[in-house]
């Protein structure tokens, strides 16, 4: 009997990623250009993690999705990011959504 091997992350598991190239999505996990890929999402953690997390000291798994939750609040509709020329992501995306649904 042929076996696939098995593979330690679901993301990248044989069964996830053959299931995403029979939708025609195109994979990009590694390669030259692949950091671009999780530049955005890497930034948010590293965000989270020293303005969040390494600051309280939280008594429970509850209390930190509490917490956390409360800062990616805070992060998408107060925190203004240089980036995106001082606006917060809420601002940001819902000025560019009439130009979105425009060249849909």
């Amino acid at each position: 009997m042929l076996r696939r091997p098995v593979e330690s992350a679901q993301f990248t598991s044989l069964a996830f990623t053959d299931a995403l190239k029979s939708r025609g999505v195109a994979i990009s996990m590694d390669g030259r250009g692949a950091w671009r890929d999780n530049v955005f999402v890497e930034r948010l953690w590293r965000s989270i993690k020293y303005e969040e997390v390494y600051l309280h000291a939280y008594e429970s798994v509850s209390d930190a999705r509490r917490r956390i939750g409360r800062y990616i609040e805070f992060y998408n509709t107060r925190r203004p990011h240089s980036s995106l020329g001082k606006k917060t992501p809420d601002e940001f995306y819902f000025a560019s959504l009439p130009a979105i649904q425009q060249a849909a």
